[in-house]
């Protein structure tokens, strides 16, 4: 569930264009009404903002963005007016030159098989062959599976087979605690719908006496086990699960301004109210105020504008 407070007001493209090219006017920029018009403007207005930017002043919106914002704010409205999967790409893209394992793997790993396949195209078409990149800046465990699960279409459907859960389970079992082979964990990872592993890490708590995650925590090694957890947790609660990503980014000293741009502006529209009632749920404050207290000036109007003001 979206966030994103549009207004009741009938949307014009034009109207919104005229007034960003009027706050890119002159030597400075008018910022308060690039994020009054951008932070609530959904990913289709976003589009048709940006076709009539360049129908009436030839020009690329994006290259304004660039020349006139600075920081983190520049780098969050820049991804924000992409359209989603051409975000996800150039998301990834970031990541895997800039050695950031953890964003490429959440990227891949928290998405739908639909949408895993949509971004692909773009990154291919963009960027060269996502399969190539990850073999290229990724190793050992954590490569093999992170190709196999952009290369297998897995059922998105709720419905699931107890028996082959229950082989799942024992299977999983032998190859994590036991070491039998980590190229089954890789099989039954890429190729089970969430409604199947969710099921199997049922079945594998009630068997062994402890989570899927707990055994995966003790007994892999990172960065596979990251990817491994990643798809389990988001398989079983996505809400949860970028609530602790955000909870991490907002922890100790420094903020990382990199995750919380990267979680906020990719699910905004898609998930972000579940995300803020599970932050809310597991660590007793709200995102907003957590948000507000770790972020500054016009970045943190922006990314309070994306969330929405009610807890």
């Amino acid at each position: 569930m979206s966030t994103l407070s549009i207004p009741p007001t009938l949307f014009s493209p034009v109207d919104d264009v005229s007034l960003l090219h009027k706050a890119f006017r002159g030597l400075g920029c008018d910022y308060s009404m690039v994020i009054n018009i951008l932070a609530h403007r959904d990913a289709s207005q976003r589009m048709s903002i940006q076709q009539e930017f360049t129908h009436w002043y030839s020009g690329d919106i994006r290259t304004c963005l660039t020349e006139k914002l600075t920081g983190n704010l520049k780098i969050a409205v820049l991804l924000w007016i992409l359209e989603p999967a051409t975000r996800d790409a150039v998301v990834l893209n970031q990541a895997l030159l800039k050695d950031d394992m953890r964003g490429a793997t959440e990227v891949i790993c928290s998405r739908t098989p639909t949408q895993i396949q949509t971004f692909k195209q773009i990154y291919n078409s963009m960027f060269g062959l996502l399969e190539h990149d990850l073999q290229k800046h990724t190793s050992g465990d954590h490569k093999k599976l992170l190709v196999a699960y952009i290369s297998i279409q897995r059922d998105e459907g709720s419905e699931f087979d107890i028996m082959a859960a229950e082989n799942d389970a024992k299977t999983l079992y032998l190859a994590v605690e036991k070491r039998s082979g980590t190229d089954k964990i890789i099989k039954i990872f890429s190729e089970s719908s969430n409604a199947h592993l969710v099921s199997v890490d049922s079945i594998y708590n009630r068997m062994y006496g402890h989570s899927l995650e707990k055994a995966i925590k003790k007994d892999i090694t990172k960065p596979f086990a990251s990817a491994l957890l990643t798809i389990v947790r988001c398989a079983e609660n996505p809400g949860k699960y970028f609530a602790m990503v955000l909870r991490k980014a907002m922890k100790g000293l420094r903020t990382g301004d990199k995750t919380l741009i990267r979680v906020i502006v990719t699910r905004v529209e898609i998930d972000m109210q579940y995300i803020k009632a599970e932050y809310q749920k597991e660590y007793k404050n709200s995102l907003v105020t957590a948000v507000r207290l770790r972020t500054v000036g016009n970045y943190r109007k922006f990314l309070l504008a994306l969330l929405g003001t009610k807890h």
